[in-house]
Formats: structure tokens, sequence, C-alpha cells
């Protein structure tokens, strides 16, 4: 199990935490934002590939900004699991 921290940029939640097993998401929490709308999503999430999380969720953007969280979490396991791969 490889567990990521990822500092958001540009949304209202600070920070997304999450496990990974292989390729597969786990315990994704997330500090700050609309908690509701994020427990929502990282239920959603649990048990999905990396790759089914950044196709369904990048470039989904909040109101004006250029990205959202859902975004931001694609972003997330996609950085975090390149790093997962340099420390196997």
């Amino acid at each position: 199990m490889f567990h990521v921290d990822y500092k958001t940029k540009g949304t209202c939640s600070q920070l997304i935490s999450f496990d990974l097993d292989g390729d597969v998401v786990r315990n994704v929490s997330f500090v700050g934002g609309c908690n509701g709308n994020l427990q929502g999503v990282s239920r959603l999430v649990e048990g999905c590939t990396v790759d089914d999380i950044v196709s369904r969720l990048s470039g989904i953007k909040c109101g004006f900004k250029p990205t959202s969280c859902p975004d931001q979490l694609a972003r997330a396991v996609q950085q975090g699991y390149e790093a997962s791969l340099k420390n196997a």
C-alpha cells in the first residue's frame, strides 16, 4: 500500500489523502471544501483504478475556476501512481 498526501491548487479543499494498492485507489479523504459533496466523491471512487478516475474526472471545472476538486483528485491519483512506480 502506497500513501499519498496531495496539496491541491485552485480549489476550496486544501489536501487530498488516499492510498494506492497497485493502481486501485482506497481511503480517499479531502481536507476542506464542500464536505458532503467530497464525501460522495470519495465513496464513488473507492476501489476504482487510476485510469478510471483520470478518464472520468479530468478537466471538470468549478464555476469560472480552471479546475475543481474532482479534477484535482484526478491529478493527485495520476501523480501518486507515477510516484508509487518509482518507489517500487
